[in-house]
């Protein structure tokens, strides 16, 4: 027998099995499962709604390289945005620390607009107004890796506070007889 008959042969028979095997799995019954699984076809899910390309369910692509659409994302957004909640409140930095005060406020109405709209990624998305889904869970999780430099660093302990001097009745707001308007003088004409 030759190599290249023997090649052929072998070639042939892992066609036959492959062809076997697939037949095999394409012929099995679905296995039921205790959990909810997501149904990604273009027939209608279970609350018949119709599906909508690029919108809800029908939404394929996020239009951004290397960002995936995850179906998912509201659930993860609010898991993200409590961890940094958590972390917070679980952390010593002081309740008055002008980071902690932002970071609270911006998760706390992101958890928020995420729970008023589970099944509405858009309205999210319109109220968070900081981009897609997507985005909103990964900047929870880089706002977690920020916060863990920041409680490391305890940088909290190295703002100052600033006194800023304002006198809203000054004429001229403070800049003494300068008027903006002109251009100094020349004396090199």
């Amino acid at each position: 027998m030759s190599t290249m008959s023997a090649s052929i042969l072998l070639r042939n028979h892992a066609r036959r099995a492959l062809t076997s095997f697939t037949c095999r799995e394409v012929s099995r019954r679905p296995v039921w499962t205790s959990f909810p699984m997501r149904c990604f076809s273009a027939e209608p899910a279970a609350d018949h709604q119709p599906l909508v390309p690029g919108i809800g369910r029908g939404k394929t692509s996020t239009g951004l390289v290397g960002l995936e659409v995850d179906h998912d994302a509201v659930p993860k957004m609010i898991v993200g945005y409590q961890a940094l909640l958590d972390k917070l409140a679980a952390s010593d930095m002081p309740p008055d620390a002008q980071y902690r005060i932002n970071v609270e406020q911006i998760a706390r109405y992101r958890i928020k607009a995420a729970q008023d709209n589970l099944d509405d990624p858009e309205k999210v998305e319109e109220l968070c107004n900081c981009g897609q889904v997507e985005e909103l869970v990964i900047q929870a999780d880089n706002e977690m890796i920020v916060m863990d430099m920041y409680l490391r660093n305890r940088w909290w302990e190295l703002v100052k506070p600033v006194e800023i001097e304002y006198n809203p009745d000054d004429i001229d707001g403070g800049h003494g007889d300068v008027e903006w308007g002109d251009a100094p003088e020349d004396g090199k004409k």
